[in-house]
């Protein structure tokens, strides 16, 4: 938003301007966290997030890998690696298969990002057409991080009830830069599988509420669609199992 639009916002009574989006991916805790999702209050399936340390040269990196089944079709395995003390982008793979009467069979991409650069492939297979790939290659503006809302609103540490706040990201699906958003609303108690916590709301989106821990270690224990028919929850944590190199 430009600064005339924050000016008239506020001379027009509709509150504060944005503000700017601040990570802090050293609060995210080394750990493996198990989740359950619900349909309509029906346990369909499971997600393992787990984030590791790595160092790369100079630099300490998050490696964030996730694997999710929701039933009866969608099953999904993730891989991103981001700097851990900036956020920026460094590595992203995304595999989903989709089961059904539909034609797309599954979807994947494995991104990199060198120089400024993201580049890589997209493969998409249906049953119509076979197998699509595509080649990727966009530049990233400084500041931008992935999309992955599940990764970085653990590491919002700048938010505080009532905050709107904007940041960049590359969208791996699209490959363009989108905006990233979150609304801070108020802090409320939750009981999960995992026990009893105190949170913060973030509204990520049109459709998606995240709870985040107010304290570190910093993590996502439960998330919603706006209008509650899906969420997950955070069933246990426990010790990281290393990732193969």
């Amino acid at each position: 938003m430009h600064r005339l639009a924050f000016v008239l916002a506020a001379a027009l009574g509709l509150g504060p301007p944005p503000k700017p989006l601040r990570f802090d991916l050293t609060a995210l805790p080394v750990s493996r966290d198990s989740f359950v999702f619900y349909f309509d209050d029906d346990q369909r399936g499971w997600a393992v997030w787990q984030y590791e340390l790595r160092t790369e040269g100079a630099r300490q990196e998050v490696l964030y890998t996730a694997a999710s089944d929701f039933e009866p079709s969608v099953d999904e395995r993730m891989r991103v690696v981001v700097d851990r003390h900036t956020g920026a982008p460094v590595e992203s793979f995304r595999h989903t298969e989709f089961t059904g009467p539909g034609d797309t069979v599954w979807i994947e991409h494995h991104l990199v990002v060198k120089n400024g650069r993201v580049t890589g492939r997209r493969i998409v297979a249906t049953k119509t057409h076979g197998t699509d790939t595509i080649a990727v290659s966009h530049a990233v503006p400084p500041a931008a991080v992935w999309s992955s809302y599940e990764l970085f609103a653990a590491a919002v540490t700048n938010a505080v009830p009532g905050d709107s706040l904007v940041g960049r990201a590359f969208d791996e699906a699209k490959d363009s830069v989108v905006p990233l958003t979150f609304v801070a609303e108020q802090p409320v108690a939750i009981d999960v599988p995992a026990g009893h916590m105190d949170v913060l709301p973030l509204r990520s989106s049109d459709f998606l509420r995240l709870y985040v821990t107010r304290s570190t270690p910093r993590r996502v224990v439960m998330g919603e669609t706006l209008d509650r028919r899906f969420r997950f929850e955070l069933a246990a944590t426990g010790p990281v199992v290393p990732s193969e190199p």
